[in-house]
C-alpha cells in the first residue's frame, strides 16, 4: 500500500464524507442513511455497523424500485437483492504528473446525450443525466464526435474522485484516457485537493496504468448494487 502526504482516512467512506461535506447539496438523508439525488448518481452511505433500521431508512430513501451502490463491508439483509458486488481497489495520488491537455474541451449539459452514449458503449461505471453536476468533465472530440472523456465524481473534503474514464473502442491505444486523467487531476490539484480513483480489482491493466502514472493503491473496498425487498 502507498504512503501519502495527506491523511486519507476520509476515503474509507467516500460517499458519506462527500454527502456530509462538499456534496451536501445533493444529499437525501433519513436517520443515519444517506444517498445522492438518484438522478445524479446511485451512491449511498450507511454507517459502520449498519443496523436493520439503517437499511429500512435507505429503502425509504430510494423506494422499492430503486437501486443504490453502497460502499463498505455491510452485510446485506435478507430480502434485499444484490445486483452486483465486487472488490474495488482505491488508488490515491502519490506523485502523479499533472498537465493540461490542449485537445480537451470542457463538457456541459448540452453534451450529456453524447456522454451517455459513450458510457453505454464503454461501461466505465454509473453515469446518469445529472452526473455531470458533480464536477468538471473533459472530453476529446474527433471530427466533431466525442471519443473520450473523464471527470470528477465523489468529493470528500480535500479529495476529488476521478471517474467516467472512457474511450471509444475505435480510438483506443492513443493515450487519450491517460491524457484526460492528467488534465482532470491538474484541475483538482489547482484547488488544493488530492485526486483519487477506483478500479475493479480484476482490472489489472488499469491498475498498472494508474500506478505507472503515480497513483498508489490505498486499500480495497466492497462496492455493491442493492435493491430493497419488494413491498
Amino acid at each position: 500500500m502507498g504512503s501519502f502526504a495527506v491523511d486519507t482516512g476520509v476515503l474509507d467512506d467516500p460517499a458519506g464524507a462527500a454527502l456530509a461535506g462538499p456534496h451536501a447539496g445533493f444529499v437525501r438523508r433519513r436517520g443515519r442513511a444517506a444517498c445522492y439525488d438518484p438522478e445524479v448518481t446511485p451512491f449511498a452511505a450507511l454507517p459502520q455497523g449498519a443496523q436493520a433500521q439503517d437499511w429500512a431508512d435507505l429503502a425509504a430513501l430510494i423506494g422499492a424500485d430503486g437501486r443504490a451502490v453502497v460502499i463498505g463491508d455491510h452485510p446485506v439483509p435478507d430480502g434485499w437483492q444484490v445486483g452486483w458486488q465486487d472488490e474495488v481497489v482505491q488508488l490515491v495520488d502519490a506523485g502523479v504528473e499533472v498537465v493540461g491537455e490542449p485537445e480537451a474541451v470542457r463538457l456541459g449539459p448540452a453534451d450529456v446525450p453524447e456522454m451517455l452514449d459513450l458510457v453505454s458503449r464503454t461501461r466505465p461505471g454509473p453515469f446518469l443525466p445529472r452526473t455531470i453536476e458533480m464536477g468538471t468533465y473533459l472530453g476529446v472530440r474527433r471530427d466533431g464526435r466525442l471519443v473520450a472523456m473523464a471527470g470528477e465524481r465523489m468529493h470528500p473534503p480535500g479529495f476529488t474522485e476521478l471517474s467516467a474514464v472512457c474511450t471509444d473502442p475505435e480510438y483506443r491505444g492513443q493515450g487519450l484516457a491517460t491524457r484526460l486523467i492528467r488534465a482532470v487531476a491538474a484541475g483538482v490539484r489547482e484547488r488544493g485537493e488530492t485526486p483519487y480513483l477506483h478500479a475493479a480489482s480484476d482490472n489489472t491493466g488499469a491498475i498498472r496504468l494508474y500506478e505507472a502514472m503515480g497513483f498508489a493503491v490505498r486499500r480495497s473496498l466492497t462496492f455493491a448494487v442493492v435493491q430493497p425487498p419488494a413491498s
